[in-house]
């Protein structure tokens, strides 16, 4: 039996109900897809996600990846080829591609709904899968030499990196030291080590285009001296794509990690053994420019990622609790001999599942939200509509820290405070398959920036920077929403503007402190004390306004009559009402914390710890 189950009718539900999106399909740059296409194709990915994509999840964690460390290939279990090879051989991979080169234009929202399953039901297959969105970057950036390079990529399927992070440097991407040397031919000879490189290698391509941030000889310090170049593992004819020789790039060793096991994360050696020969991006040095084309990407695929586990992990903890019987009903507790009831009749297990709910379906809803943003901005470039274009990227841009940030934070925590806890001692055994989910999910706390990394990005680069004008759009929208009932959830909505006036006093207090820094260096701490705080809220106001639009479109369809979908449209209504009357008056804490956070913790001695 299948770990996973896709929530399409939620999928559908957010795609359609709540987002629209039916309104873009079959227009502009999305006219050969239509509601039921899209619904066809989402419909197919759920039946190979829950069969062949799932099938090999259990012996990719236990076997994992294998390193050959006399010739620098990794080795995948065989039961995980063969689901990767599902992948491919359906062509879903053209949902990545470029058009130029294969690939099949469809809206982010529809694409991002597809990878919520894929990344549900197998994550490391979208990992491994990336190299064709990589390609998409190449495509777009690069000469037209590379253009072809990226051609060779789609059409015989090699896989990709992103290498950034070296030993010494961490986080700190600008402190790294791999050198890039021209050569006469106008190639470059790269030096240097990597760490932590995802999908490093594996066996089931023939080629790994490495896109590795180099400083070039005489570059300047920090980020701004970084160019990026394509390294490929082994060289090739740019007319037919044939290999050649073996280029001077190796894996020497994969990290030992507690998830994620099946994914190769690896050290990466580069110029050692001999040349690693590597091509400039778009002959233009700015790595970091085009290094962040990648890095939205997965930063996207990272916040779906956690959210989609937490989605499997609230549906496997939902089947338990129907089916486990253990104690008598509350009500009769003293009564020895009362009948034994299955555990969802106990009070704090629905509290437990309910929470997983809201979370999990506020955060798709959050999601997708994001991704029918980046469907306008497509929309808006095909229009020409620079305005659009402008006010939408901002959003986009406002959004991407709150779905990777919040989104894993949350995930990871819920599934193993209240999805795992549902099984009790037995959803630490693996007997089920909730454990490997909170080893799994770790790492999209970690990946592409730490929550605290996306807290100070998303207040100085999506707030600050902007000059809060994302924010101030998004709010107003919230606000419009809350201040018009219509009759529906008065008082939640209530609750909401309360909710919000505390976020937008969380923001103005660190907008303060960040300004009196400019006369006194040290009030700066007391934004970094609160960054991640304040991001939490956010997400919390921004899923809470998702969840209740979400009930007044259901509390319309009782209204009109829902049928089958009666119990659908019920929940959605009791979600939305626990999680304001539970979760939005921490808000009102968090504001007070933030209020009185001082810098005194700065000035405790290390040894004091």
């Amino acid at each position: 039996m299948s770990h996973y189950n896709a929530n399409l009718r939620d999928i559908e539900f957010c795609l359609f109900d709540l987002l629209g999106r039916e309104k873009v399909l079959g227009t502009s740059i999305y006219s050969e897809l239509d509601r039921d296409t899209a619904m066809g194709m989402l419909e197919e990915m759920k039946r190979l996600c829950e069969n062949d994509l799932a099938a090999s999840f259990v012996e990719g964690d236990r076997v994992g990846a294998i390193l050959n460390k006399e010739t620098g290939n990794v080795n995948l279990p065989a039961g995980f080829i063969k689901s990767y090879k599902s992948y491919i051989d359906g062509e879903w991979w053209r949902l990545d591609a470029p058009v130029d080169l294969g690939g099949m234009k469809v809206p982010a929202s529809i694409r991002w709904a597809i990878a919520e399953m894929v990344l549900g039901s197998n994550p490391a297959i979208h990992l491994y899968a990336s190299g064709y969105a990589f390609a998409q970057v190449a495509y777009v950036l690069g000469t037209d030499v590379q253009k072809k390079m990226a051609k060779h990529m789609v059409d015989r399927h090699w896989g990709a990196t992103m290498q950034l992070t070296e030993p010494d440097a961490g986080s700190d991407v600008g402190a790294g030291r791999t050198k890039a040397v021209e050569q006469a031919d106008g190639t470059w000879h790269i030096t240097g080590n990597k760490r932590y490189i995802t999908s490093g290698d594996a066996d089931f391509y023939e080629n790994v285009m490495h896109f590795v941030l180099a400083r070039r000889e005489g570059g300047g310090p920090g980020t701004k001296g970084l160019s990026l170049f394509l390294i490929p593992k082994f060289m090739f004819d740019l007319e037919t794509g044939d290999l050649g020789k073996r280029n001077g790039v190796y894996v020497t060793a994969l990290e030992s990690k507690m998830g994620l096991n099946v994914s190769a994360t690896c050290e990466v050696n580069l110029g050692e053994k001999e040349p690693a020969v590597g091509y400039l991006l778009g002959d233009v040095h700015q790595g970091i420019f085009q290094m962040f084309k990648i890095i939205e990407f997965a930063r996207m695929m990272v916040g779906t990622k956690a959210i989609a586990t937490l989605s499997a992990g609230y549906l496997q903890a939902l089947d338990y609790a129907k089916t486990r019987v253990q104690g008598g009903d509350m009500k009769v507790m003293n009564d020895k001999a009362s009948p034994r009831v299955t555990i969802i009749k106990h009070p704090d297990v629905r509290r437990s599942l309910m929470v997983q709910k809201a979370y999990s379906e506020g955060m798709r809803a959050l999601v997708l939200y994001t991704a029918s943003i980046q469907d306008e901005i497509e929309l808006a470039r095909a229009a020409a509509d620079e305005e659009k274009i402008e006010k939408m990227e901002r959003l986009n841009d406002l959004l991407l820290p709150v779905v990777k940030g919040f989104g894993s934070e949350k995930s990871w925590t819920l599934l193993g405070t209240e999805s795992l806890q549902t099984f009790g001692g037995a959803g630490f055994t693996q007997d089920w398959p909730l454990e490997q989910y909170v080893r799994d999910a770790k790492i999209d706390t970690l990946y592409e920036g730490t929550t605290a990394i996306q807290g100070l990005d998303f207040f100085f680069r999506k707030v600050v920077k902007d000059g809060g004008r994302a924010l101030g759009l998004l709010g107003k929208e919230i606000q419009a929403f809350a201040e018009n009932s219509n009759g529906l959830h008065a008082d939640e909505k209530q609750a909401l503007l309360k909710a919000l006036a505390d976020l937008n006093g969380i923001i103005g207090v660190l907008v303060g402190h960040a300004m009196a820094s400019q006369e006194k260096a040290d009030e700066i701490y007391k934004v970094g004390l609160s960054t991640s705080r304040a991001l939490m809220a956010v997400g919390d106001v921004i899923i809470t306004w998702l969840l209740l639009r979400q009930a007044d479109i259901a509390a319309e369809k009782l209204a009109a009559g829902a049928g089958k979908d009666t119990d659908f449209y019920t929940g959605k209504i009791a979600s939305a009402k626990f999680f304001v009357a539970t979760v939005l008056p921490h808000i009102t804490a968090d504001r007070k914390i933030v209020e009185a956070t001082d810098s005194t913790i700065m000035e405790i001695p290390e040894s004091a710890f």
